[in-house]
């Protein structure tokens, strides 16, 4: 991803230093020993086990907000202006906001991103080997998946692969969060067939995608809509076939983040809506947006809910 088309930050002021309570202040495992081979004791699986529902909590919940930096997005100015972003509308029990954020599989910026926010951090990658030094550095989710840079070079990934990046990725990091993105390339009821055997190999959320690809036909509220219907569709079709979280991703926006939760999703995750701004203000105008959606969302849905405990 070319970094030109990203501006450097706007307000040193919103990009302060902060320090992530949810990652362990020292190393749980030691480093001088190839990870594979480390022992973990009981109190570090404690620890690992408490972490992991920390993370889950709000797909438990269905409000999760996943901000996206990029898989292959490298660019320091850029992350930092998205994570800074995210935290700054991080939710909180009265108000939503984001939950997380994902950023490309670098232990560095994974440093980068702890510093500056409290928010879980996840990474992407479909090499499982490389998600090692990320988790080491503090991220304590790890996903396979954000296809798309992939797509753009012809590059498409059979279930087959999936499945196998999958099982690895288990081996290395039993005991950390692992998200796994089904294809839009797959048909749906391929997809849905990928997601239920991701469930039976321990994967503890599916992701949706729309794919890069999907150009609306129509502008406005109209287009926006038209974009989101493959990862809309995908996620209403997946999360009742599963009975784990499903996070919808991909082509979302503040108009169609609310019906991802309508359709049966535990969460959204949004990319190019955040980063392709041009600054750190309109991207924390952008999430706020999308956490009032979601926000008005979970409420309309609670009414009937409420109404029904009066009865």
């Amino acid at each position: 991803m070319s970094s030109s088309i990203f501006a450097p930050f706007t307000s040193n002021i919103l990009l302060k230093p902060n320090l992530n309570s949810l990652v362990p202040s020292n190393p749980s495992l030691p480093n001088h020993l190839p990870y594979a081979r480390r022992r973990v004791s009981s109190t570090t699986k404690a620890l690992l086990s408490t972490t992991k529902e920390t993370v889950l909590k709000d797909f438990h919940e269905r409000r999760a907000l996943k901000i996206i930096s990029g898989l292959q997005n490298l660019n320091w100015d850029n992350v930092a202006s998205v994570v800074t972003a995210a935290d700054k509308v991080r939710l909180t029990d009265a108000l939503g906001g984001a939950t997380h954020v994902d950023i490309a599989c670098d232990p560095e910026l994974v440093k980068l991103a702890t510093s500056l926010a409290s928010l879980p951090v996840c990474v992407s990658s479909v090499d499982p080997a490389a998600f090692v030094a990320a988790v080491e550095a503090g991220a304590l989710m790890v996903e396979i998946g954000n296809y798309d840079s992939f797509y753009e070079m012809g590059v498409i990934f059979s279930p087959e692969q999936i499945l196998s990046l999958t099982k690895e990725t288990k081996r290395i990091l039993p005991s950390v969060t692992l998200s796994v993105t089904v294809p839009h390339t797959l048909s749906l009821p391929d997809q849905v067939k990928l997601a239920e055997q991701l469930e039976q190999e321990g994967v503890d959320i599916i992701q949706t995608e729309g794919g890069k690809c999907t150009s609306p036909s129509k502008a406005g509220i109209l287009g926006l809509i038209e974009k989101a219907t493959p990862t809309l569709a995908a996620a209403y079709s997946i999360s009742r076939a599963v009975k784990i979280p499903v996070m919808c991703s991909s082509g979302l926006s503040a108009v169609t983040a609310p019906m991802a939760i309508t359709a049966g999703a535990a969460g959204v995750g949004v990319g190019s809506a955040v980063n392709k701004l041009n600054d750190v203000v309109a991207m924390i105008a952008e999430v706020r947006s999308l956490a009032d959606s979601l926000n008005l969302s979970t409420d309309r849905q609670n009414v009937p809910q409420k109404k029904a405990l009066r009865l």
